[in-house]
């Protein structure tokens, strides 16, 4: 552990540090931000009567709208001239969302993340290949701070760039790899089409995020890289990676530092608190943040809180894995279709990979979906040898067995019909070192 006295708090002793930064926080963003002074105004908060964790939800949530109405500096408790960095984290449309930090965020952000990577089993003096992109994002550059406050070795390879990647894990040798998990995949099947086996590489531990993954996407990457992977979490909002992370011993949920970030999980209709284990959106405050602390923050993510014990005795609560996110979902026809539900099904099904996008229109007033998946190697190849033999009748039955079977199995499991379009190995969309886009909804919005 990188902070032991700190991870290993009790409870009690952590619920009374959380308290006591909670009313810190909300007096602080009252005195210092005017448009929380207005919102907690509005909601009729009286900033000295949050005291306890069962305060909480008088605050109202902090929005990602807010964030933006409040471009780009308005939401920052500090004069500009505090401010030691200044990220901006991606959107698809219109401007970014701005995060700002003090030095103090800086070093609060640099030990949540030698946190994640001490949890993920990186040690000082290992080497870490950090394939996260730099610059606005947050991703690199939390990364580079959280290694070298371990003691790591860090090199700062940032996205893209494939084959010198492969090269430099190669020659450099180290045991840790940072990026996303589709980009893990990416160079892990890279390797394999050079005859590179795991064994070849000296990598240990793969710390990925960014993006949902899934089980399968873990053993895929684990057995393609010869690596224990875990989940980092976190967003630019909140502080960027190393919110939370998952133990290398376990790999059953990830902790969430609580002493920085106290986290509920929410009903996304009504907006209140949900019991330990029920899946809803996951919502923080910022405890310690100095230049823009937010209050009840609304991630859009979809997981589940978990207090059980865990055997690496780190005391932090769990969060479960991302199961999707309200503004990934899509309504198809009246029914909600999360891309990990997708991912799920194709797990199952031995002839495709989870290579996938999910492309909807509308035709006329109906939505169509269309979902493109990579079928497997080995069938690849065996519709292929019968193609160029006599056997040519017998591929097409095949192939149109496979997309029945994959429509037959989407439509059972999720109550959606979607068209199924077979593309062979490496066709569908890969990462270079970003997030993988897997649905592309075309429909006039």
């Amino acid at each position: 552990m990188y902070q032991p006295e700190l991870e290993t708090l009790s409870r009690e002793k952590l619920r009374a540090l959380q308290e006591e930064r909670l009313s810190n926080i909300v007096a602080y963003v009252y005195e210092r931000v005017p448009f929380y002074r207005r919102l907690l105004d509005e909601a009729g908060v009286d900033p000295k009567g949050v005291r306890t964790l069962e305060d909480l939800p008088k605050l109202p949530f902090t929005k990602k709208d807010h964030l933006r109405e409040n471009y780009p500096f308005g939401l920052f408790a500090v004069p500009r001239e505090r401010l030691a960095r200044i990220h901006a984290s991606s959107g698809t449309t219109g401007k970014p969302t701005v995060v700002g930090y003090t030095k103090n965020d800086l070093q609060v952000f640099a030990e949540v993340v030698a946190r994640s990577l001490a949890a993920a089993g990186a040690k000082p003096g290992m080497m870490l290949h950090n394939a996260y992109g730099y610059g606005l994002f947050t991703g690199g550059l939390g990364l580079h701070g959280g290694a070298e406050a371990l003691g790591m070795t860090v090199v700062p390879v940032s996205g893209g760039m494939t084959e010198r990647q492969l090269m430099l894990i190669q020659d450099f040798r180290p045991e840790v790899i940072s990026c996303t998990p589709s980009y893990a995949q990416t160079l892990a099947e890279e390797f394999r089409k050079r005859g590179v086996s795991p064994e070849e590489l000296s990598l240990e531990y793969a710390v990925l995020g960014a993006e949902p993954w899934t089980e399968t996407i873990r053993k895929q990457v684990d057995e393609g890289l010869g690596v224990r992977s875990t989940n980092i979490y976190g967003l630019s909002e909140i502080i960027g990676p190393g919110v939370a992370n998952e133990c290398v011993e376990e790999r059953q949920g990830s902790h969430i530092w609580e002493d920085h970030f106290l986290p509920e999980v929410v009903d996304p209709d009504s907006g209140e608190p949900l019991p330990e284990g029920q899946v809803g959106v996951l919502v923080f405050t910022t405890l310690t943040k100095e230049a823009m602390p937010l209050l009840r923050y609304w991630t859009g993510d979809l997981t589940f809180l978990t207090y059980e014990s865990c055997s690496c005795g780190r005391t932090h609560v769990r969060m479960g894995p991302i199961l999707g996110r309200t503004d990934d979902m899509l309504i198809i026809r009246g029914v909600n279709v999360y891309p990990t539900q997708v991912e799920a099904v194709l797990s199952g099904i031995p002839e495709v990979e989870p290579y996938y996008q999910i492309v909807v229109r509308r035709e006329g007033t109906l939505d169509e979906a269309e979902l493109k998946v990579e079928v497997s190697e080995a069938f690849f190849q065996e519709i292929g040898r019968k193609a160029l033999s006599d056997e040519v009748i017998e591929a097409d039955h095949r192939l149109h067995a496979l997309r029945e079977k994959v429509a037959h199995k989407i439509k059972d499991s999720i109550g959606v019909s979607m068209k199924v379009t077979l593309l062979a190995p490496g066709e569908a969309p890969r990462s270079e070192g970003g997030k993988l886009r897997r649905v592309l909804d075309l429909r006039k919005k």
